[in-house]
């Protein structure tokens, strides 16, 4: 994997070391607004989504959050060998938790919509994301890294269902419990603790780890965007 991140960058996060993950939201603005205001989430919120958008989703993510499983785990491990605060490893462990209950929710949802998670099989944005995890598994991929890839996957999918949430949205009755699902606020508070891990990892971190972690950041918005693409049908 290739890091183009600047130096320069990375030294000033280390002389202002707070609100690093923050101060790259920021920077990185527009994408950041391409990946949690794109077009597929703003039309579960104004009502105008397409069954057929929506049904390519669930079938996508269910795969996604299949492989998804044990990049986490492989985050766990690294929290074990690398973290100096053993709340991490908790945090962690409640996140592979719901995991869980989330591929439960997704197969219940298949059949409701009739989508047969059998026979889908993923497309090709949805298979670059999944090597892009299967990538950030490695073994020299440090904590700091991992964890910051975690909490920004997390938070796209919390800050893009939240909004659909907000006051005059008109969700589609049969949309709503997805959109609680990952907009709810125990959720929010969730992606704050990661958030929260992320930031003090690197507030320690070395410059070149902590220019190598933004660029994960933004290649998983990147990615982010793509799968909502695919979702809609553009490929």
């Amino acid at each position: 994997m290739e890091w183009e991140a600047s130096e320069v960058e990375a030294e000033k996060f280390k002389s202002n070391k707070t609100n690093i993950t923050e101060s790259w939201v920021k920077k990185h603005t527009s994408i950041y607004k391409q990946a949690t205001r794109h077009p597929f989430i703003l039309s579960i919120k104004d009502g105008t989504i397409d069954s057929s958008s929506f049904k390519i989703w669930l079938g996508q993510d269910y795969i996604y959050v299949r492989a998804f499983v044990p990049f986490v785990a492989s985050v766990l491990v690294k929290a074990c060998e690398e973290s100096d605060d053993s709340s991490d490893m908790d945090i962690i462990l409640g996140g592979m938790a719901s995991l869980n209950d989330e591929i439960a929710w997704f197969k219940e949802e298949a059949s409701r919509w009739e989508v047969s998670l059998t026979s889908d099989i993923p497309q090709r944005a949805n298979l670059m994301y999944c090597s892009f995890l299967k990538r950030l598994m490695s073994s020299e991929i440090e904590y700091a890294v991992a964890i910051t890839a975690f909490w920004a996957i997390e938070t796209v999918y919390q800050v893009s269902f939240s909004h659909c949430l907000e006051d005059r949205s008109k969700i589609p009755d049969e949309l709503k419990d997805t959109c609680q699902r990952w907009g709810n606020s125990g959720f929010s508070q969730y992606c704050h603790s990661l958030q929260n891990i992320a930031d003090r990892c690197l507030e320690k971190a070395s410059i070149d780890i902590i220019a190598k972690a933004e660029q994960v950041f933004v290649t998983v918005l990147e990615h982010e965007i793509e799968f909502w693409n695919m979702s809609k049908g553009e490929i």
